[in-house]
């Protein structure tokens, strides 16, 4: 079985920086997209960013230019690097494997 392993969310100040990294086991890691979701309260979980296998990203437009996903197969673990942040970015932001696995989620509060 897949699981996927969230870290690096906490409380920033607008403008502010944070890197998550979401590590894999169980899988063959450098075969699949992964991808960063984010979901706010009373709010629908929306993709964030995504990279595929051979490297090619796509990001949502609320994020780009801000945001960079990249990933380390050797390390088998996807990172999200944020710069910028402002309030709206504020949710749980979830790791998903192959449009199909989870992660726990890791929660992202940015505020003065």
């Amino acid at each position: 079985q897949v699981q996927l392993v969230e870290s690096g969310g906490g409380l920033v100040q607008p403008g502010g920086s944070l890197r998550l990294s979401c590590t894999a086991s169980g899988s063959i890691f450098s075969a699949y997209a992964m991808a960063w979701y984010r979901q706010a309260p009373g709010k629908q979980r929306e993709l964030v960013a995504r990279i595929f296998s051979g490297g090619t990203t796509n990001y949502a437009d609320s994020v780009k230019g801000r945001f960079t996903i990249s990933r380390d197969n050797a390390k088998k673990t996807v990172y999200l690097q944020m710069n910028s942040l402002k309030p709206e970015d504020t949710a749980v932001y979830y790791c998903n494997m192959g449009s199909r696995d989870w992660g726990q989620g890791t929660q992202v509060t940015v505020s003065s």
